[in-house]
């Protein structure tokens, strides 16, 4: 535990803990609206950000903030109106936001794009004392939203026409949901870096869903998952040399291949304790319900 003497490492660990829990926290309604990779579009947009940070000798991380939250505004608007034409708007955007934050960090005085690094990777020495307090507030911010407004968010996630049927503000829950994104990759780019985060919020779900397919369930692990990878890869990185981000995304790989090689059996162990629970001369086709239900098939 000698990592814990040093300031930055600290700093490290503590960044990586709300990172793995905001990553999932709002990953698991992207994933149930099926846009998994809105994450690593933000990141792209995200780049501008911090090269306007660095022109403009700005926080990168509030920068990016501002210019990522509005470039997801911007992909939610493009999703309403843009129609057929809307995959290109969007590719424009995202390729936009990576030409913008070289240009921009090239033409910062004494920038280059080595400065780009540890904001694409991720970086353990480079998590400032600012960049705590920066990654806290934002990190307040998604857990109000994604625990606060669960219950619209997931009605939304769902079926859009069911919960504008039920009186919900659709489009102000979409535009939230997006913003909630944005802040989110500027919270893990410290740890994770842009060009992976998108990982962070969507393998640690899907690893939890071979587990559970109840909403609460699957949130709980997801968060324990990310917490878990982002601990350990921070302290392997710290050890081993590695690059933090890289090590983080591996390790959340890796525990999706493994929950996904346990879930076979498992699913095939409750599917046969629930057929010998069921009384003697029951119809077989009452018991399927049942049955599916506790092999993980029945229930979101």
């Amino acid at each position: 535990m000698d990592f814990l003497d040093y300031a930055f490492m600290q700093r490290a660990l503590l960044a990586a803990v709300l990172v793995g829990v905001t990553a999932p926290a709002i990953g698991i309604y992207l994933v149930q609206r099926r846009q998994a990779l809105m994450g690593d579009g933000i990141g792209h947009v995200a780049m501008t950000g911090v090269g306007l940070g660095f022109l403009l000798s700005a926080s990168p991380v509030w920068m990016a903030t501002l210019v990522s939250v509005l470039g997801a505004v911007l992909m939610e608007l493009i999703r309403w109106y843009g129609r057929t034409r809307g995959d290109i708007a969007l590719a424009m955007l995202f390729y936009g936001g990576m030409a913008g934050g070289v240009m921009f960090i090239n033409l910062a005085p004494g920038g280059s794009n080595a400065n780009l690094t540890s904001y694409l990777f991720g970086s353990l020495s480079t998590v400032s004392p600012s960049d705590v307090t920066a990654i806290c507030l934002l990190a307040g911010f998604v857990v109000l939203v994604t625990l606060g407004l669960r219950r619209q968010l997931f009605a939304v996630s769902q079926d859009e026409e069911f919960a504008r049927v039920t009186g919900l503000p659709v489009r102000a829950l979409n535009l939230l949901t997006a913003v909630t994104a944005a802040v989110t990759v500027t919270v893990a780019m410290r740890v994770v870096g842009l060009l992976l985060v998108s990982a962070l919020m969507v393998v640690p779900v899907a690893a939890a869903q071979q587990l559970s397919r109840s909403f609460v369930a699957t949130f709980a692990i997801a968060v324990a998952i990310g917490v878990t990878v982002t601990i350990g890869g921070t302290v392997t990185s710290y050890y081993q040399d590695v690059p933090p981000g890289a090590t983080i995304v591996l390790l959340t790989i890796a525990a999706f291949l493994v929950l996904t090689a346990l879930a076979a059996p498992l699913a095939r162990r409750r599917a046969r304790a629930a057929a010998a629970a069921r009384p003697v001369g029951e119809p077989a086709e009452c018991a399927i319900p049942a049955a599916r239900e506790a092999a993980g098939e029945v229930g979101v």
